[in-house]
């Protein structure tokens, strides 16, 4: 998928998981060395995994998480407490190696990428930053629409190469991430659009807001929504959507055109992939989805997705914290399927 300017933006042929494989693979994990079952829902990711590398067999070690960061216009109309200068001040974190994810990442041998998506600063270069930038940050959504076509296009496009890059460079597994302040309202019209969700329901305290700042917040995205009527999950991007949530979406479909599996993180992550799931059906066969977030619309994310996450922390930090936390399930699950014996070698004593 070049990354040049387009006319019409078409999603990637991605090839749908065979469920016909389902019932062999069951029964490969049933006849490992345990009862059947006993592992509960590691069973069951095994499973999953197995069918999107079939015939290959599952190999997890090699994990990336992708962080994208971009900016909002829609703070201007006070829907964070925080200014867009943190998306700044985080990305240098991230850099540094002293955020919440960096540590995660060491703790669970991850590998860590940050993606300027949008930033609405030039950052300093850095050996360690991917410049994607397609614009300073986006459009302020409740007066106009948050990118153009050709903007979200490249945006798409720029998530799905830098995704297949990792993995041709050796990565088993791509973990989503983001850092953008205002990016739980953008999130919020995401999923109130393509759930659909009542828009109520949809939005969340995000960072921290007080009944002030909820006020202000709700009235902002009231105001978006209310500007336009889209709903086809393109056109929704384009009027709502932010530049990381784009890039997020995007390596969705690049991880699942290249048959590996994406853990999708919390609310931001989970709208990303509800805007690749409606470009691109064939994409859910590819998630994971880590852990049930606290913030408020994440359920309801997760319920258009037909999604179970792994995990449930009262998470609500993004970075892809609840993503990286989720990365030894996944090398467990494809490990239960390469590296235990059968059951009837151990009794055989065939070991």
């Amino acid at each position: 998928m070049p990354t040049d300017t387009l006319v019409a933006w078409q999603p990637p042929p991605i090839v749908p998981v065979d469920r016909a494989l389902d019932v062999a693979l069951r029964a490969r994990v049933d006849g490992k060395a345990k009862p059947p079952g006993s592992l509960g829902r590691i069973e069951d990711l095994a499973v999953a995994l197995g069918a999107m590398r079939h015939p290959a067999e599952p190999r997890c070690d090699n994990a990336v998480l992708m962080v994208f960061a971009g900016d909002h216009g829609l703070t201007a109309e006070g829907v964070s407490q925080y200014p867009s200068a943190v998306t700044v001040a985080m990305v240098m974190t991230y850099l540094a190696g002293k955020a919440c994810a960096n540590a995660f990442a060491a703790g669970s041998h991850v590998d860590i990428r940050v993606i300027d998506a949008g930033v609405a600063a030039e950052l300093p270069k850095h050996p360690d930053l991917i410049d994607a930038k397609v614009r300073m940050g986006t459009g302020n959504a409740a007066r106009e629409p948050a990118m153009t076509a050709d903007e979200a296009a490249l945006a798409l496009n720029r998530g799905a190469e830098l995704a297949i890059a990792e993995i041709k460079a050796g990565a088993d597994v791509i973990a989503l991430g983001e850092m953008g302040i205002g990016n739980t309202a953008s999130s919020s019209l995401l999923l109130h659009r393509l759930a659909p969700a009542p828009l109520d329901a949809c939005i969340g305290v995000g960072a921290g807001q007080d009944a002030p700042g909820m006020a202000k917040k709700r009235a902002a995205i009231e105001m978006a929504a209310a500007r336009s009527d889209a709903t086809a999950p393109f056109d929704v991007l384009c009027e709502f959507g932010g530049l990381e949530i784009a890039m997020m979406a995007g390596a969705v479909l690049g991880a699942a055109l290249q048959r590996r599996p994406v853990i999708v993180d919390g609310f931001i992550a989970t709208a990303a992939a509800l805007l690749a799931v409606r470009l691109a059906p064939a994409a859910r066969d590819y998630c994971v989805f880590a852990h049930r977030s606290a913030e408020r619309g994440h359920e309801l994310a997760l319920q258009a997705l037909e999604a179970k996450p792994l995990l449930a922390l009262d998470l609500r930090l993004g970075e892809g914290t609840g993503a990286i936390l989720a990365v030894p399930l996944v090398r467990a699950a494809a490990r239960l399927m390469t590296d235990v014996a059968d059951l009837s070698d151990v009794l055989a004593g065939k070991l």
